[in-house]
């Protein structure tokens, strides 16, 4: 199965479908992220420090957010992947968030809800970098 996408054509078939899914997802992610963020710290009476976990919470959906904007030259298999990690990145986090909120997880929230976006900026760069070599070395550089 290939994949032709022309510059100036919006995506269609599979990659399409994953495409539209990937934005969907991300930005439900982010959405439902800052909701069971702002549940478990309804208690916090700081709101510079839920402010701060909640750009630190958003920073890696924003991230991929961007990433497909900036996505619409790269090659068919770049933005395959990349879309791929977002689906990831939404439901691994909406995953250990819910299970903490609702009392499956036994951890300090802002161990919680600093480990999970900071793990989501390890996986962007480690694919992101896997992307990158793996097209140079198929370029033979």
């Amino acid at each position: 199965m290939t994949f032709e996408v022309r510059p100036g054509r919006p995506e269609s078939g599979y990659l399409g479908v994953l495409r539209a899914a990937a934005l969907i997802a991300v930005l439900a992610g982010a959405a439902g992220s800052i909701g069971l963020m702002l549940r478990a710290g309804r208690r916090n009476p700081s709101q510079i420090l839920m402010l701060l976990f909640g750009i630190w919470v958003l920073s890696p959906f924003v991230a991929a957010f961007l990433a497909h904007v900036f996505s619409k030259r790269w090659p068919v298999v770049t933005r395959a992947t990349l879309y791929a990690v977002m689906l990831a990145l939404t439901v691994g986090s909406l995953t250990i968030y819910g299970d903490f909120v609702f009392g499956h997880l036994q951890a300090k929230a802002g161990f919680v809800f600093l480990v999970v976006p900071f793990a989501s900026w390890l996986l962007i760069g480690i694919v992101g970098a896997m992307v990158i070599f793996g097209r140079r070395s198929r370029r033979g550089a």
